[in-house]
């Protein structure tokens, strides 16, 4: 074979690895940059965004609303003590079934899965979301509350469930992702994290009382 067509093959052979070493370094390497895709993805589609005009439809919105008679799901209900926080006219003071053991482990569960990423598992506001969003420092994070600041404490336990169903100021609603009665869970168990941050030892139960006692001495 003559010396100059072999090393003719051999650079068209390193050329034609330079388009898959360039994919392989597109698939591997982080960007803030969209990854090159040679089949779109759903996630990589046309689409229209919430509030966008949408001139498929006759009255050019892209969001849909509801068809006549559709019925509603969800925790729609005749006690809106349950399942809006209310009573009246303001939020309830009291849960709308008797706080339990039970229900506060249900709480607590619930709690590390939905809450605690940003709030910390102690509710201080400082879980591992918030933590990494501070290291960006994009400027755009707003700290999420200390569930056991006075203000937050102060608040009646139909306003904490609100907030957990309804979503407040930067924090999105929770509602879609948590049923009525896990809400409630929740805010049994942010109620328990709020006493635990101000309990006396005439809250421990007396043989607990004892130990820290001993503990002390």
């Amino acid at each position: 074979m003559p010396r100059l067509f072999r090393s003719v093959m051999i650079v068209l052979t390193l050329l034609a690895l330079v388009p898959l070493g360039l994919l392989v370094k597109a698939r591997v390497t982080d960007s803030p940059l969209p990854r090159f895709m040679i089949i779109f993805d759903m996630d990589n589609q046309a689409r229209y965004k919430a509030q966008q005009a949408n001139p498929v439809f006759a009255d050019g919105r892209a969001m849909r609303p509801p068809v006549e008679g559709a019925v509603a799901r969800g925790d729609r209900g005749d006690d809106p003590h349950r399942t809006e926080g209310r009573v009246g006219d303001g939020w309830a003071e009291t849960f709308p079934r008797p706080v339990d053991e039970a229900m506060l482990r249900r709480g607590r569960e619930r709690f590390g899965i939905y809450c605690a990423p940003c709030h910390g598992l102690d509710g201080g506001g400082d879980g591992i979301v918030s933590r990494r969003a501070e290291r960006l420092m994009e400027g755009t994070w707003v700290l999420p509350s200390n569930l056991a600041d006075d203000v937050v404490a102060a608040r009646p336990v139909g306003h904490i469930y609100n907030s957990i169903r309804n979503g407040i100021r930067k924090m999105p609603a929770y509602g879609p992702q948590i049923p009525v009665d896990d809400r409630w869970a929740i805010t049994a168990y942010v109620r328990a994290l709020q006493r635990s941050r101000r309990a006396t030892l005439d809250d421990a139960p007396p043989a607990a009382r004892e130990e820290l006692l001993a503990e002390t001495e």
